[in-house]
C-alpha cells in the first residue's frame, strides 16, 4: 500500500473533550486548527455532532454546522464530526435521528466526514446509516469498538457485513489500550480476508504501546491513522499528535513545521493535561492488561475520595467482574445494585430508638478534637456510628458501623473484617463478591433504594437520592427513631469543590423530607446544617 495516500486523522477536540464537557474556547480552537495544518495534519475531527442535551456542555459536543461556519478553517484541511451509534439505534427512530443531526447535505455543510462510533452489538443496525449519509455527499467512517476480545469468526463476519456498505474507511478501535502490536497486526489480518476497502485504526495508550500500535497498522496495510495532541483523551489518552506526525513526516518525506504545535502544547495543552490528569499510568496500565474500562480509572482518579488501596481494590473486582463497558452506575453504584426495591431484614430501632447517636465522618474534625469527642462519648453515652472504616478514636467507644457503597465496601472489606463492631449494610443487595468478602462478619442488613429526590425511611429499608454513606447514615438514624443525630468529621472539602455542593444538596433534601430528626455538627463544618462546639457540651 503507498504510504503516501496515508491519511492522518486528529481527533483531540472530540475525544478530549471527555476531560473538559468539550467546552473549548474558539481562540483555542484557532489555534489548534493553525498547528494541525502545518503539522500535516489531513482531518480534524472538530467533536460529537449529538442530540443529547444533559448537563452542560460545551460547542464540540454538538459541532453544528453553524459553529464550525464561525471557524476559520485552514485551506487543506477536511472537517469531520462523529456521532455515537448508540443515538441511531435507540429510542429516536434512525431516519429521524439522522435527519435532525444533519438538516444540511455536504455541498451545504461545512462537514465533509462523519464518523460512528458503536460497540459490536449496535454494528448491524447503525450500518443503514451509512447509505444515507453517502447519498447526501458525506464521506462515512465507521469505528468499531471493543474488538480486542472478539474471536476470528465474529471479527470477520464484522468486516464481511460492512463490505454491503459504501464505507471510507472502517475503523477499528483498540477501546481498553490492551493491544501490542502483533494483536493488532491479527486484527487486521483477519478483517483483510473480508473487507478490501480502506481500515483505520484508533490506538488508547494504557500500556504505552499507542504509537507502537498505530505504526505496525501502517505497516499492515492500515491507512486512515488518528491521533490527539498530547494524547488527550478518555482515560489513558491516545497516541499523541505530535509524535504520530514526526513518523508521518519521516515516511512521506514531506517537511513540516511543528512550531505551531509546539507553542500550543506550552501554551493551551500541558496546563490542561496538568489539571486533568490524562495519559499512562500504573492503574491505566493495569486496566490495559486486564481489559478493563478506562473511564473507570479516569472516574475514580478525578475522586479523592478514592485512594491508592481503593483505586487497586476495584481494578482487581473489574478484573474478576468483567468492566468492559463502562457505565457511570456500575461506578457509582447507585442503580446497578440499588435500583430495584429494597430488600433488608434488619430494623436499626432496637438500637437507635429514643437515642441520642454520634456520627463519626470520614473529615479531619474527629482526629482534631479526638479528646473532646471521646470525653463527650463516656460522659453522654451516645449511640456511635462511624461511616466506612472510620478509626480515628478509640475503639472501643464505636458501637456500629455503617457502609453501603459496593466499590467502597470492596475497597475496605479486609479492614472490615478486622474491625470489632457489626456493620450496618445493605447486604443481600450486594454483589456476590463483596457479600463472600464479608464472611464471618456481624452484618446487619438495612435495605436501600436509590431513587431521585426522594428519602423514605422504613422498618428495615429506605430510598434515597444517592448511594452515598451519608445519606445512608442519617436514614439508618431517621427508620431507627433516633433523638438527636450529632455530626462530627463532617468538614467538607476546600475551596470552592464541587462535592460540597453535592453533599450539602443531601443535607437539603433531608431537611425537606418528612424527617424530623435534627442534624447538629459538633466540629467544624462547611455544610447548611445548625453548628454546635463538642467542647460547649462538655460544660
Amino acid at each position: 500500500m503507498c504510504e503516501s495516500i496515508i491519511t492522518t486523522l486528529d481527533c483531540t477536540l472530540r475525544d478530549g473533550g471527555y476531560y473538559n464537557s468539550w467546552d473549548f474556547s474558539e481562540d483555542l480552537i484557532h489555534k489548534y486548527l493553525e498547528a494541525m495544518q502545518a503539522a500535516g495534519v489531513d482531518i480534524v475531527e472538530l467533536g460529537l455532532r449529538s442530540l443529547k442535551n444533559t448537563g452542560f456542555q460545551g460547542p464540540c459536543a454538538f459541532t453544528t454546522d453553524e459553529f464550525i461556519r464561525g471557524l476559520t478553517i485552514p485551506k487543506g484541511l477536511t472537517v469531520g464530526v462523529m456521532v455515537n451509534g448508540s443515538e441511531l439505534v435507540g429510542e429516536v427512530p434512525q431516519l429521524e435521528a439522522l435527519e435532525r443531526l444533519f438538516p444540511n447535505d455536504s455541498v451545504n455543510s461545512p462537514v465533509e466526514l462523519v464518523r460512528i462510533a458503536c460497540h459490536v452489538h449496535e454494528f448491524t443496525a447503525a450500518l443503514p446509516a451509512v447509505t444515507w449519509l453517502k447519498e447526501r455527499g458525506f464521506k462515512v467512517g465507521f469505528n468499531l469498538m471493543q474488538v480486542a476480545d472478539r474471536t476470528e469468526e465474529e471479527i470477520k463476519a464484522l468486516a464481511r457485513e460492512a463490505k454491503a456498505y459504501p464505507l471510507d474507511a472502517l475503523y477499528f478501535a483498540d477501546s481498553m489500550g490492551s493491544m501490542n502490536p502483533d494483536q493488532a497486526a491479527q486484527i487486521i489480518q483477519w478483517m483483510r480476508t473480508e473487507w478490501d476497502g480502506p481500515m483505520g485504526i484508533h490506538t488508547h495508550d494504557n500500556l504505552g504501546l499507542a504509537l507502537s500500535n498505530t505504526l505496525r497498522a501502517i505497516d499492515e496495510g492500515v491507512t486512515w491513522v488518528d491521533s490527539t495532541v498530547t494524547g488527550m483523551g478518555r482515560g489513558p489518552g491516545n497516541a499523541r499528535t505530535e509524535e504520530l506526525a514526526i513518523e508521518m513526516a519521516e515516511r512521506r518525506d514531506k517537511p513540516v513545521s511543528m512550531v505551531p504545535l509546539m507553542a500550543l502544547l506550552r501554551q493551551h495543552f500541558k496546563p490542561m493535561q496538568k489539571h486533568y490528569g490524562w495519559g499512562t499510568n500504573p492503574y491505566y496500565y493495569l486496566a490495559g492488561k486486564y481489559g478493563i474500562h478506562p473511564t473507570y480509572i479516569q472516574e475514580m482518579l478525578s475522586d479523592s475520595r478514592y485512594d491508592e488501596e481503593d483505586l487497586l481494590a476495584v481494578i482487581e473486582h473489574l478484573r474478576v467482574e468483567g468492566g468492559k463497558k463502562f457505565s457511570v452506575d456500575t461506578l457509582d453504584a447507585a442503580r446497578l445494585f440499588f435500583g430495584t426495591d429494597a430488600v433488608g431484614s434488619w430494623s436499626p430501632r432496637e438500637y437507635f430508638e429514643g437515642r441520642k447517636v454520634l456520627l463519626l465522618g470520614t473529615g479531619p474534625g474527629v482526629a482534631n478534637h479526638r479528646k473532646a469527642l471521646e470525653r463527650f462519648i463516656r460522659e453522654h453515652q451516645p449511640l456511635v456510628l462511624a461511616l466506612n472504616t472510620q478509626s480515628a478514636i478509640d475503639a472501643e467507644l464505636i458501637d456500629l458501623r455503617v457502609a453501603c457503597h459496593p466499590v467502597r465496601l470492596l475497597a475496605d472489606c479486609e479492614m472490615h473484617t478486622r474491625l470489632p463492631q457489626p456493620l450496618i449494610t445493605p447486604y443481600s443487595m450486594l454483589p456476590n463478591d463483596v457479600r463472600n468478602s464479608l464472611a464471618g462478619k456481624q452484618v446487619f442488613d438495612f435495605g436501600l433504594n436509590v431513587s431521585r429526590d426522594e428519602f423514605v425511611f422504613g422498618a428495615v429499608h429506605c430510598t434515597l437520592p444517592t448511594s452515598l454513606v451519608m445519606a445512608y447514615a442519617f436514614a439508618i438514624a431517621t427508620s431507627g427513631q433516633a433523638t438527636e443525630l450529632l455530626l462530627a468529621g463532617f468538614d467538607g472539602y476546600p475551596g470552592e469543590d464541587p462535592r460540597n455542593e453535592e453533599m450539602n444538596l443531601i443535607v437539603k433534601q433531608f431537611k425537606a423530607s418528612n424527617a424530623q430528626l435534627p442534624l447538629i455538627a459538633v466540629t467544624p463544618s462547611r455544610y447548611d446544617i445548625t453548628k454546635k462546639s463538642i467542647y460547649g457540651m462538655l460544660q
